[in-house]
């Protein structure tokens, strides 16, 4: 019993440090207006640039670039893990560049365009950053689309393809044979690549 309590207790330990909590939680009957699919959404980068977001039956694909893998990376600027995996993130999508788009949507805070390019330049976030008043909504709809009801944490991810929301490894249970929707909190790059590469393999069969 005391092993089973301490295992629980190093796994709340490690997830805290790794991630940054809210009050809030998700529930089905989360008050905001879901997206209708044809539905587009305009996002510009604090980096420079802009794509479109479409909405999919169940998801979104980004106009253009509809046969990428499409990951969200919920984040905030004051939240320490989405800091230290900044930079990684910024490598993993400049190695999968040809079939991998990132799209950062600043979460659980207001805060200016310049705010995000601030953490943009200091922690090497050079995919693409969204501070837009839609982020919130969109992630909204993203959270409901998985059915994630527990309390938000950041960073907080999910992936997509052709507008569907993929198996993702439950980093924090490796020994599972279950896949999840999400990743929660700091995921290690190379379980992040890991699961690319499968993704990828996957749809060309």
């Amino acid at each position: 019993m005391k092993k089973i309590t301490y295992l629980i207790l190093t796994f709340a330990f490690a997830l805290f440090i790794n991630a940054c909590s809210s009050e809030e939680k998700i529930e089905n009957d989360f008050a905001f207006t879901e997206y209708k699919k044809g539905d587009e959404i305009l996002l510009k980068s604090v980096n420079g640039g802009e794509k479109t977001l479409a909405r999919t039956q169940n998801g979104f694909i980004v106009k253009g670039e509809e046969r990428k893998i499409l990951m969200f990376d919920f984040f905030g600027t004051f939240c320490t893990p989405c800091q230290e995996e900044a930079p990684h993130l910024t490598s993993l999508w400049q190695k999968n560049t040809d079939h991998f788009i990132i799209i950062g949507l600043s979460h659980f805070e207001n805060v200016s365009d310049q705010t995000v390019k601030d953490f943009a330049i200091k922690y090497g976030a050079y995919y693409f950053l969204s501070n837009s008043k839609e982020n919130n909504r969109i992630v909204a709809q993203a959270l409901k689309d998985i059915n994630y009801q527990s309390m938000e944490q950041l960073p907080f991810k999910v992936v997509l393809k052709d507008g569907v929301y993929q198996d993702l490894t439950d980093f924090w249970n490796k020994d599972s044979k279950n896949f999840v929707k999400y990743y929660l909190g700091k995921v290690s790059t190379q379980t992040m690549q890991e699961d690319i590469t499968r993704i990828l393999n996957e749809s060309k069969k």
